[in-house]
């Protein structure tokens, strides 16, 4: 492949606040546009008439079901899960009251855009944005929640362990992403002081307590692009970013989207799409509630994560968050081409129990492997008792008894509802 003409140059902030910025090239080829198409038209249209849901509210049947085959093939994955749950539930409860709290100081009326990002870089957040925050991605069931004056969107991501994320899928790269979630609820505690302290307001979204899809956003404030993967590609650590937003009323001046050439060189690279163990990731984009992306089949991805501890192939197998931007972009520019493509170095992976799947080989399951029941679990129980209640026709005594194991079966799922389902899930309520 030949060299490729450089189309621009990007200068960002170094990964932590004691490095020096890192320059890179965008190869001309490879720039599209800004962030990510968009058609704003269509974007207002679905969240007026289809306002987004969270999926621990409108999935609730396959979360359910997904925390039964966990249990049986790996059992401690569930334990870590729940040992996760415990130790964030009074740090959830602090994030869901974060809107109630008032500022402590005064304010001067000044910008504190610097003032906050330099707080937050101090902290350990590796990459810091600012945008407006866009309610047109809030989940329907968390609106009546949010304060009607935090209009700006603070964007906040944190490295998970590069060491432990290259051994996904695994319980120990499943422990990284937990540690991720834990270390983002205290350092929100202390930004959260800090922006009250200059008199303004700081409400969280996230970990595991979410208003809505925060990638939107974070594109936005020129933090990364949408990859093929359904993932932030960030410049330092690409999906490994963990995402997190304070939302303020402070004075704040917004960074723009910034075209890293991501979109484009997913349309080449392909790697997660060939990679992916159940085949969920699509290669080929779509208009989807008025931005072009790559639309994942959950289908056929929850099914992976719940047997093979969260899975997270997607991750481990792009090179950008195994490499960096800056080598991946600067290769590319040099050779045309992308850089560990095709070696075990990027695409090897192991799942337990199937063996190590080297570069262009894939496990196989079966169709049955996929059978998951989908939607709210109240809906679909309710449908499995009604095709029972037919089965057993004018049977007085069996048909009182499938009304009371469907009662114990509702009452036993409204108990679950609200357990972690995996490592990145949204808790309901």
């Amino acid at each position: 492949m030949a060299k490729r003409i450089v189309g621009q140059h990007i200068t960002r902030p170094g990964r932590t606040v004691d490095d020096e910025d890192i320059t890179f090239p965008v190869a001309k080829d490879l720039l599209k546009v800004p962030g990510v198409p968009r058609r704003e038209d269509e974007i207002t249209f679905y969240s007026r008439e289809y306002p987004l849901e969270s999926f621990a509210v409108a999935e609730t049947a396959s979360a359910e079901w997904a925390g039964k085959v966990r249990d049986e093939f790996s059992p401690e994955t569930t334990e870590l899960y729940q040992e996760f749950q415990n130790e964030m539930e009074p740090l959830v409860e602090w994030i869901r009251s974060t809107g109630d709290l008032e500022p402590t100081g005064t304010p001067t009326g000044n910008d504190v855009t610097d003032l906050i990002r330099k707080k937050a870089r101090q902290l350990g957040y590796g990459e810091v944005g600012f945008t407006r925050f866009d309610r047109r991605y809030v989940y329907e069931s968390k609106r009546k929640y949010l304060r009607p004056e935090v209009s700006h969107a603070i964007c906040l991501a944190y490295e998970q362990d590069y060491g432990d994320t290259q051994a996904i899928p695994s319980l120990k790269a499943e422990e990284a992403q937990g540690e991720a979630y834990k270390q983002q609820a205290h350092l929100s505690k202390e930004l959260v002081e800090f922006i009250r302290s200059l008199g303004y307001r700081a409400q969280v979204s996230g970990p595991a307590w979410h208003y809505g899809p925060m990638i939107p956003m974070f594109v936005e404030a020129g933090l990364g692009q949408l990859g093929v993967n359904g993932q932030l590609l960030s410049p330092h650590f690409g999906s490994r970013a963990r995402l997190q937003i304070i939302l303020t009323d402070a004075r704040v001046t917004h960074d723009k989207p910034v075209d890293y050439g991501v979109i484009k060189f997913c349309e080449l690279c392909q790697v997660c799409f060939m990679r992916c163990p159940g085949k969920a990731i699509q290669g080929q984009t779509v208009w989807y509630r008025g931005v072009e992306k790559s639309k994942l089949i959950y289908k056929r991805c929850r099914p992976v994560m719940a047997r093979f501890s969260g899975c997270g192939v997607c991750m481990k197998v792009c090179p950008i968050q195994k490499y960096g931007m800056k080598p991946v972009m600067e290769h590319y520019v040099e050779t045309g081409t992308v850089l560990g493509k095709g070696t075990d170095n990027l695409e090897g992976y192991e799942l337990p129990g199937k063996g190590y799947f080297e570069a262009g080989k894939l496990p196989h399951f079966d169709a049955a492997f996929f059978d998951m029941p989908t939607g709210r679990s109240e809906d679909h129980l309710l449908n499995e008792f009604k095709e029972k209640l037919r089965e057993a026709e004018k049977d007085a005594d069996e048909s009182e008894a499938l009304w009371q194991e469907y009662r114990d079966k509702i009452e036993k799922s409204m108990k679950q509802q609200g357990a972690v389902v995996d490592m990145g899930m949204d808790l309901a309520e």
